[in-house]
């Protein structure tokens, strides 16, 4: 009868467990988020930090920023962080999100062969850049993908004047994330506009090298958003939140702050207190 009760003991124990195991297990969330911050490993350095002090595991589904967001406009996402300030104030005033948060930042550069045909190295303005590159006609790689970063170098080449698209012959879209782009440009000795996390953590360099940077208008700033529980009543909000608050926080700022490549810091906190 003693056996037969510590087996019935041993039995709830188990399921217990079982039960605790499986309730953890669903403590997880989705952010869809650049490209950009994955392949630089930001998220590699954070995500574990954020882990280990809430138990909250996440699952990254790294694409271009348009791409992200359409993911939290279908409610595939619970969070979305991203970098196209305008995009993501328009996925609030639809509703998808009641707040766009900023985050951290970095810079846009603009890359090119160490023979630069365009005469382009050294500059700071990149609307002159953008315009002695169409006049040399040499290859200038875009992502044509939707995403921040495409969104950004169309807007210099609005600012600069000029308008290009797949049907120009030096003009090459790739439809990929930064690193295959940075690929392609390296294969093909063109010019391309990259954010410099992704350049600094970029191996396939060739004979590529920054040419043109420390333009204001290349600042490249982050916003994070929760996904509307209004919208998509199976959203995360509580686990959603406490990312978000976390990496607002002190601590997730500072532990942003603290990933680098080679000394250099690639993102910098700026979320306001």
């Amino acid at each position: 009868m003693k056996r037969r009760h510590l087996l019935q003991i041993g039995l709830t124990s188990l399921l217990m467990a079982s039960t605790i195991g499986m309730a953890q297990a669903q403590k997880s969330i989705t952010v869809s988020s650049t490209t950009s911050t994955e392949q630089s490993g930001l998220f590699t350095h954070i995500l574990p930090v954020f882990q280990n002090k809430t138990g909250i595991q996440v699952k990254v589904v790294a694409v271009g920023t348009g791409q992200a967001l359409d993911i939290g406009r279908r409610g595939d996402a619970d969070v979305v962080f991203v970098h196209d300030k305008v995009a993501e104030e328009k996925f609030v005033s639809e509703g998808f999100s009641s707040k766009r948060i900023e985050i951290m930042y970095n810079d846009f550069v603009l890359i090119g062969p160490k023979s630069d045909p365009a005469k382009i190295n050294g500059g700071k303005d990149i609307a002159v850049a953008l315009q002695k590159i169409m006049k040399s006609q040499s290859s200038f790689i875009s992502r044509g993908d939707k995403s921040g970063t495409h969104a950004a170098e169309l807007r210099y080449w609005k600012v600069a004047g000029l308008e290009v698209s797949a049907s120009t012959p030096w003009y090459k879209e790739t439809g990929s994330g930064m690193g295959p782009a940075l690929n392609t440009a390296s294969g093909l000795n063109g010019y391309i506009l990259s954010d410099r996390a992704t350049w600094l953590t970029f191996k396939n360099r060739g004979d590529l090298t920054i040419l043109v940077q420390g333009d204001p208008r290349l600042f490249n700033q982050y916003g994070v958003m929760l996904v509307s529980p209004e919208k998509h009543a199976h959203v995360k909000k509580a686990e959603g939140q406490a990312f978000i608050d976390w990496i607002a926080s002190k601590d997730g700022q500072e532990t942003i702050a603290s990933y680098k490549v080679n000394g250099e810091q690639l993102f910098f906190p700026n979320a306001k207190k």
